[in-house]
């Protein structure tokens, strides 16, 4: 966008031909270049200057970041394994992207360490937007309080373009338990000290720090595991490996219709308009308790704000249009855009908030 004005100032005597004092063109921050013409100037040498300057114009070059934008396929790193939501809603998202902008978006799986793999990659990526991830609550929000040694600093590293999802939480047993209430589940907890296990996606993840919460609220002795992902942490759960789970209800929806897992509440604060006949926790039992899964795109910081904009204004696009919002409600994950000002505040909110619930925990991992 490179800025051209061409000034001519003339002054005109009563009995004179306008004459033009200076012209100036204006090509960008640091340079400038003046044409001094003759102090008369004919009609003549006013329009050659003019198209001189036109000239100029042509031949500055443009700022990388004003070149259009997708020019070559884009990556979009997912830092979990395939088969849960976030997995899913990206590559919803990779194709609806793919066909608007007529590039491919190729979705890479780098998964471990609860996301943060996958999102240390992205942050060391260049700052062109051609790389983007799908951060988590875990990734931006969680980790940097969990782990005692980050990769990087998920405030200073990322550029937030837009929230894609917020899905909410739901505690979740095998149709084998005996368990039907979370009363039943507490005092089967209370009941066998040290001998209660609960799973999740990833340490860090919702799933993990809802655990967390309902210990120490409690007062139970259960057991944490950790899983690579949603999808093994469920299966483990139907295996027996594990006794109860908080998993996104786009993980479980699923295996809730396939009457495999029972759902005892959600974990928001609210009911959910996804299952509006699950009680919420706090209506179970534990008032205040409010936990849910969120996710959404972040490029390397330094990425130029042109760029930023552009995916903006498209991912939007993408998740206002009906079929996108229809599929990602079918998979329980509520599409939830924003500007990139907005989800840079509300991963800074949510990255407090976890905080102290991970501090209250005494939860870390290596």
């Amino acid at each position: 966008h490179q800025s051209c004005a061409i000034s001519i100032a003339t002054s005109a005597d009563s009995g004179s031909q306008p004459s033009t004092s200076w012209m100036k063109r204006n090509w960008n921050d640091s340079n400038s270049m003046l044409i001094d013409p003759p102090t008369e100037m004919t009609s003549t040498g006013t329009a050659l200057a003019i198209l001189f300057g036109a000239a100029l114009t042509a031949l500055a070059p443009l700022p990388a970041a004003a070149q259009t934008f997708p020019s070559k396929p884009v990556k979009l790193v997912i830092p979990f394994p395939p088969g849960g939501s976030l997995d899913n809603v990206g590559r919803l998202l990779a194709q609806k992207l793919s066909e608007a902008w007529g590039q491919q978006v190729v979705i890479e799986n780098k998964p471990g360490a609860g996301g943060n793999i996958g999102a240390d990659a992205v942050a060391k990526s260049p700052p062109d937007g051609y790389t983007a991830v799908m951060g988590a609550l875990s990734t931006h929000a969680v980790n940097p309080s969990l782990y005692r040694t980050m990769p990087y600093d998920a405030a200073k590293d990322f550029a937030p373009i837009s929230n894609v999802a917020i899905t909410p939480n739901v505690l979740i047993v095998s149709v084998k338990s005996p368990i039907h209430t979370l009363p039943e589940l507490i005092a089967y907890a209370k009941a066998n000290p040290g001998k209660v296990n609960f799973g999740s996606g990833s340490n860090g993840s919702a799933g993990h720090l809802a655990g967390e919460l309902f210990k120490i609220d409690t007062g139970t002795d259960v057991m944490h595991i950790p899983y690579k992902g949603g999808a093994p942490a469920l299966q483990a759960l139907l295996a027996g490996d594990t006794q109860f789970m908080f998993d996104n209800l786009a993980n479980a929806m699923a295996q809730v219709k396939g009457g495999t897992v029972r759902p005892i509440a959600v974990t928001t604060a609210q009911r959910s308009k996804l299952a509006p006949d699950l009680p919420t926790l706090a209506e179970a039992g534990m008032p205040g308790f409010d936990i849910s899964t969120w996710f959404g795109l972040l490029a390397p910081a330094g990425t130029p704000p042109e760029v930023i904009a552009k995916w903006n204004a498209d991912v939007v696009k993408v998740l206002n249009s009906p079929d996108v919002r229809e599929k990602m409600l079918a998979q329980g994950a509520e599409p939830s855009p924003t500007t990139p000002a907005e989800f840079a505040a509300f991963i800074a909110k949510e990255r407090d908030k976890y905080a102290k619930i991970v501090k209250a925990s005494g939860a870390k991992v290596d």
